[in-house]
């Protein structure tokens, strides 16, 4: 069975991006969110197997949506996604939780790669 993953992501261009990448890999991209809240709330309604997640996000940011997810599922997989420059928001997702994190523009390897990682 394929790993059913939520991906957010406030650009509408960028979820494309992922979701190309992992449907391309066998993953399946069991919904989007444009923001925090919607992601919670899809976390909740879904459980997916796996979140990749924007930092910087209108409503909820990433970091606040993560901290929520993992209050809610302790055991949630989320991989953060950052433009470049934003390492002090990195580190703060990595210690609330998160188990990776991509840079934008995204490499379809190291997207791969994070994610098969994250759910081995």
């Amino acid at each position: 069975m394929a790993n059913r993953i939520l991906v957010v992501d406030d650009a509408a261009f960028m979820r494309m991006m992922i979701k190309d990448i992992l449907t391309k890999n066998g993953f399946e991209v069991v919904a989007e969110a444009a923001d925090g809240a919607q992601a919670v709330e899809k976390y909740k309604e879904l459980k997916p197997d796996l979140v990749t997640m924007d930092i910087t996000m209108p409503e909820k940011d990433g970091i606040a949506a993560l901290k929520e997810i993992k209050e809610f599922d302790p055991n949630a997989k989320i991989i953060m996604c950052s433009a470049m420059g934003q390492q002090a928001m990195v580190i703060d997702a990595i210690q609330a939780g998160a188990k990776d994190f991509i840079v934008k523009p995204f490499q379809a390897d190291r997207v791969i790669e994070a994610i098969q990682k994250t759910l081995a």
